[in-house]
């Protein structure tokens, strides 16, 4: 076995087994790091001495009796935004080049009392603005199925590193696509949870009704195990007080025959490529032969959030406005250090008036109330991830490349972007799986049951 491609159950059962060692795995991970990061840009920072001396932590807990559950010794990397005590933490930005957080994130702090072994801090946009994964400061990550395209972003290091084998899992956050995008254009599986389901405090903001925290994966049972670790309520983000139980691992492996899922090819299909389309079409014969029940659906808020975008309102008005409150002092007293291209689309937030956002956040509470409605017959939606694969670096325009995924911020939806095919130049395509909010597990439980028929998420790039 591959211990750089092993998934979570793989690696405990081989610890549990004493057939391998923690300190092993994070051994031949810290060396291939050491091989490939020069070239993949995957870390910003690599903690070694920290990584060796919890997996050695985490192998004489196995051998004294004492296990922390399924994430016991598991290699993780954090996208640099979560706050780590003692080790730095840039957001992606020149200004943060030296900040060394003296707390960590909630779900940092949540992943580490799971057992996880924490290899690096990963490579990704600066302050989480941009969704093609390009840092001029750090250097942009290559893809790594083609290293002349983009990674996607913001969580581009958090993608790269779970696609070339460089970490187990990795976790990102996602405003408007920012873990489902890198997970499309890279080929593995990217869960954006409900608003309200994973506590952001630690966490450097860019919208504070947008962001969400969430599992950058190779498997669906991954994303699940990783999810439920850092899900739950905390008082240091209030949104997530008020939040519902769940337990989507039990639901996990449940069959999805009699479930029903509405398949939205306007306004998405419409304008993917023919080979998204064609993948996206055969992911739903797929799902039908599970049983499920695929009706093909018109999504009315889609085509409207959509129009308001092309205006400029709805979401791509509130991330720059909320970006602007989160970080006008940066900008005015640091601006000079950060890419002239985010500083300008934050400082951006700053021509629009109160009422502007006031009308844009009664307009999102219309289109979410009517978004329930449309889903309310359905178990979920499934579209494409992403309309095209991923681009070369050097055709990125200034375009935004992620219509399907912003809407699911914008209602606060959940969604899951799983591979589901590869185009004709061994490309990844990822299907998009949406949910009602507070509903990952029938996203989950129908994304495992995709997976397994197809083993898509077996294939790995060349070279890696």
């Amino acid at each position: 076995m591959d211990l750089h491609f092993a998934s979570i159950a793989e690696l405990g059962q081989l610890y549990r087994s004493g057939d391998v060692s923690p300190v092993e795995v994070v051994r031949c991970f810290l060396e291939r790091i050491q091989q490939h990061n020069g070239q993949m840009r995957a870390y910003l920072t690599v903690t070694c001495e920290r990584a060796i001396a919890q997996a050695k932590a985490a192998e004489k807990m196995l051998r004294s009796g004492v296990d922390l559950g399924p994430l016991h010794g598991i290699p993780i990397a954090l996208k640099d935004l979560f706050h780590t005590a003692g080790v730095r933490t840039t957001s992606g930005s020149k200004v943060f080049d030296d900040f060394v957080p003296k707390t960590s994130a909630t779900v940092a702090h949540k992943l580490e009392q799971a057992g996880t072994i924490l290899l690096g801090k990963a490579n990704m946009v600066e302050l989480a603005f941009g969704p093609y994964g390009i840092n001029p400061l750090y250097g942009t990550p290559p893809n790594p199925w083609d290293l002349e395209r983009v990674p996607g972003g913001s969580s581009s290091g958090s993608g790269v590193a779970v696609a070339a084998g460089l970490a187990t899992v990795a976790l990102g956050t996602d405003t408007g696509g920012s873990i489902r995008i890198p997970a499309s254009f890279c080929g593995i599986v990217g869960l954006k949870p409900t608003l309200a389901r994973v506590s952001r405090a630690g966490v450097t903001p860019l919208s504070w009704t947008l962001d969400s925290v969430g599992p950058m994966t190779r498997t669906v049972e991954d994303a699940a195990l990783v999810f439920e670790a850092i899900a739950g309520s905390d008082l240091n983000d209030s949104v997530t007080l008020c939040q519902p139980s769940m337990d989507v691992i039990s639901d996990l492996y449940n069959d999805v025959s009699g479930m029903r899922i509405g398949f939205v090819r306007d306004p998405f299909c419409d304008h993917a490529d023919a080979e998204v389309v064609s993948a996206i079409e055969a992911a739903s014969h797929v799902l039908t032969g599970l049983g499920v029940q695929v009706v093909e659906m018109d999504f009315p808020e889609a085509r409207e959030e959509l129009d308001d975008e092309l205006d400029g309102r709805g979401s791509s008005l509130i991330m720059p406005v909320e970006g602007f409150a989160s970080h006008r002092d940066l900008i005015a007293g640091q601006g000079d250090m950060m890419d002239a291209r985010i500083r300008d689309r934050i400082a951006h937030g700053n021509t629009f008036s109160a009422v502007d956002y006031a009308l844009v956040l009664q307009k999102r509470e219309i289109l979410m109330a009517r978004a329930q409605k449309t889903m309310c017959h359905l178990d979920a939606l499934i579209c494409p991830t992403l309309l095209t694969v991923a681009p070369r670096t050097s055709e990125v325009g200034t375009a935004p490349a992620r219509l399907t995924t912003r809407l699911v911020n914008f209602l606060n939806l959940c969604a899951v972007s799983v591979p589901c095919g590869w185009s004709l130049d061994g490309l990844p395509i990822g299907l998009q799986i949406i949910g009602k909010p507070f509903d990952e597990g029938s996203v989950l439980r129908l994304a495992y049951a995709y997976e397994k028929a197809t083993l898509c998420h077996n294939k790995h790039p060349d070279g890696f």
